[in-house]
């Protein structure tokens, strides 16, 4: 074992001369470890909450879209769908179109973006396992359904019963504005809601699903027509890859190829950014607690300046003394780092397996409690920036250790 580490740890465990050096390491060992556990929980919730909105948007969003660089619509042939299919490990592709339309339900109004899927939309998103009130109904014979987001129900008090129709009016794609009569300048027909679905708060306040068939008659547009082709990718295949092979085809000289963090790059980068504020402000917290391993050392290399000169005297220079109250100072936060991490597992742990934390509101989210996911690599990069921390607060005293100084003190 090497000297100054054994030295050092013996200080740490044995009683010192003066009771407030023992408060004053018991505070800094405490306020490290409370630090410490406050960064691994609140990570923890922080990666929860993100995968379940995560996976609120895959159920949402396809694994790639397709869109237009120029224009809202652009023709999808079927020549364009087969080279999809056949670019690798893609299961289905699905026609959408949509378009802003003005929506009224009984006396209320309100605007919405109408899209307009195919049969094969279903398979490719998971929407159909998001609807939280009514069902999933195709059309039929005779009426036109839809499916409405949880906001847009709220906003227009929309219920899933068949009685009332939503009436959906957008404008006419060759026709002008009519002073005498501005109505003559829209299309209009209704739709029965007979599911509401709830993804997040922007999506559920902005869709209102319906088929392609029904909105490519109401806008007017050809069979082929889309304002997007939407990919799903087998769960083994490499969506980098197949991005790439799809956007190299002739025909996708003009369409953009988008994967599911491009579609919501303003989203995931703001989550990220969340992320990293708030490691930094829980961080400056540990800091702020370290502080107190200054003061700690600063009255332990007071109290032992006598060991310090007999240590000296006995042929130990004066950096191997140093590194005695640096590592003093580095157990201290390695135990308080250590600690953390284990009570930030341990709660994490009790609330994944027994939810003890409820979320305000229940009934108003998705869940009813905290999500907490805990990742290895945030444990390894809290341990190590406390573990910085604690050199950086035990480094500062121990540079005070020199021959001028406790030959001054021992005069």
């Amino acid at each position: 074992m090497r000297f100054p580490f054994f030295i050092s740890r013996r200080y740490l465990i044995a009683k010192k001369s003066h009771t407030a050096i023992n408060v004053i390491s018991g505070i800094s060992m405490a306020g490290v470890t409370v630090g410490t556990m406050a960064l691994v929980i609140v990570l923890s919730v922080f990666n929860g909450f993100d995968s379940l909105v995560q996976s609120l948007f895959n159920s949402f969003d396809p694994d790639l879209k397709i869109t237009p660089k120029q224009g809202k619509v652009f023709v999808a042939g079927s020549s364009l769908k087969q080279k999809i299919l056949q670019a690798g490990d893609v299961l289905y592709v699905s026609e959408v179109l949509e378009e802003n339309a003005l929506l009224k339900y009984r006396q209320r109004q309100s605007v919405a973006t109408i899209k307009g899927v195919d049969e094969m939309y279903f398979k490719v998103t998971g929407l159909d396992s998001l609807i939280e009130e009514g069902r999933l109904v195709k059309d039929s014979s005779v009426f036109n359904y839809g499916l409405a987001g949880r906001g847009i129900a709220s906003t227009l008090d929309i219920g899933v019963t068949l009685y009332d129709p939503l009436f959906v009016y957008v404008p006419k794609r060759t026709a002008g504005v009519s002073m005498i009569d501005p109505s003559e300048a829209f299309s209009s027909r209704y739709i029965y809601p007979t599911g509401i679905f709830t993804v997040d708060q922007d999506v559920d306040s902005r869709y209102v699903i319906v088929s392609l068939k029904f909105l490519r008659s109401l806008l007017n547009y050809q069979h082929n027509e889309v304002s997007a082709l939407e990919v799903k990718v087998k769960p083994t295949g490499n969506i980098r890859q197949i991005k790439k092979a799809i956007a190299s085809l002739p025909e996708a000289a003009q369409l953009v190829v988008k994967d599911r963090f491009e579609q919501q790059e303003i989203f995931y980068k703001i989550m990220k950014a969340e992320k990293w504020a708030i490691f930094f402000i829980l961080t400056f917290i540990v800091f702020v607690a370290s502080l107190n391993i200054i003061g700690s050392i600063t009255m332990l290399v007071i109290d032992k300046k006598r060991d310090i000169v007999t240590l000296n005297c006995l042929g130990a220079d004066w950096q191997k003394i140093r590194r005695i109250f640096l590592y003093q100072g580095w157990m201290i936060s390695f135990i308080g780092a250590f600690g953390g991490l284990i009570a930030g597992i341990i709660i994490c742990y009790l609330q994944m397996k027994f939810k003890l934390v409820k979320l305000h509101g229940s009934g108003a989210f998705v869940i009813d409690y905290y999500p907490v996911i805990v990742k290895f690599s945030d444990l390894v990069f809290i341990f190590f920036a406390v573990l910085l921390i604690g050199f950086v607060a035990a480094w500062i005293p121990s540079r005070m250790i020199h021959k001028k100084y406790f030959n001054l003190l021992t005069m």
